[in-house]
């Protein structure tokens, strides 16, 4: 994960925040409300808010509210990584070579007149070519993400399951910071262990990275030369701004953000391994 992709997503989110605060529908969405009533509140609510309320609610007859946006969450995202799977192999492999690309960059480093900065570039190009990787795929899955994460956001907000609907006598409606003053541990439960697998999920690639790294310099009788972490300090910045977002929204999100990463973790793993069988 780059810099640029790093603001990429603090500029999403923060859109997100603007957005969701500017919505002016706040009516709940039973199983008899017609699609009719959300016309008016824009395409992502037609296509997207409405459907996945309306799974929440019908699902919730049955497994109950916890389990029914659990459901939704895993299907939902397993049609985006199956939309997105080119592109996540893609920032993989990119992730995996970026002890590579670190070597080209301190090649040029401080060498910043227009001929060098054209060689980096044609050198990068060409690695990225090689190892058959679009450096702009990260931009595919984001873009597919966002708005997926507002129509999420309302039909958690939206669903009258949801609203109504209680997980071991606690409501998924709360927010965080209401759960804390309330005591309501259940839903403390759900947004620590959400920030926990976002870490996870944020350092999966990395450390799978560096585990590959160890395994590759053992091979060949190396000592092992860790890589830098140039975007340390973003990554964790970036953990901290969803957990402070995340108190503010309701715990159903949190459950939604806390299986995507878990999902997402699985994804790399899988990914790790396809790619390891292609070696």
């Amino acid at each position: 994960m780059n810099k640029k992709r790093l603001t990429l997503l603090v500029t999403i989110i923060s859109l997100l925040v603007i957005m969701s605060g500017c919505s002016t529908s706040s009516e709940l969405i039973h199983l008899d409300t017609p699609i009719n009533d959300v016309f008016n509140d824009g395409i992502f609510a037609v296509i997207l808010t409405y459907p996945l309320a309306q799974a929440i609610n019908f699902l919730s007859q049955y497994t109950g509210v916890f389990f029914a946006v659990a459901i939704v969450t895993i299907a939902l995202n397993a049609i985006i990584i199956a939309l997105t799977f080119k592109s996540n192999m893609s920032m993989q492999r990119m992730q995996e070579l970026q002890p590579e690309v670190q070597k080209i960059q301190m090649k040029y480093e401080g060498r910043n007149d227009q001929a060098s900065q054209q060689k980096m570039s044609y050198e990068l190009q060409n690695l990225y070519q090689k190892n058959n990787i679009n450096p702009l795929g990260s931009l595919v899955t984001t873009f597919i993400q966002f708005p997926v994460l507002i129509s999420m956001y309302a039909a958690v907000r939206r669903s009258a399951a949801v609203a109504e609907g209680t997980f071991l006598g606690q409501s998924l409606a709360l927010t965080p910071s209401q759960a804390f003053t309330e005591k309501q541990w259940i839903i403390v439960a759900i947004y620590v262990v959400m920030i926990i697998m976002q870490f996870i999920s944020t350092s999966i690639t990395r450390w799978l990275q560096i585990y590959r790294g160890k395994q590759e310099a053992e091979r060949k009788h190396k000592a092992y030369e860790k890589p830098k972490n140039q975007n340390g300090m973003m990554l964790y910045g970036m953990i901290v701004f969803i957990a402070f977002i995340m108190l503010q929204w309701p715990a159903a999100l949190s459950l939604y953000y806390c299986i995507y990463s878990l999902v997402n973790i699985a994804k790399v793993v899988i990914i790790d391994q396809l790619m390891q069988k292609e070696k």
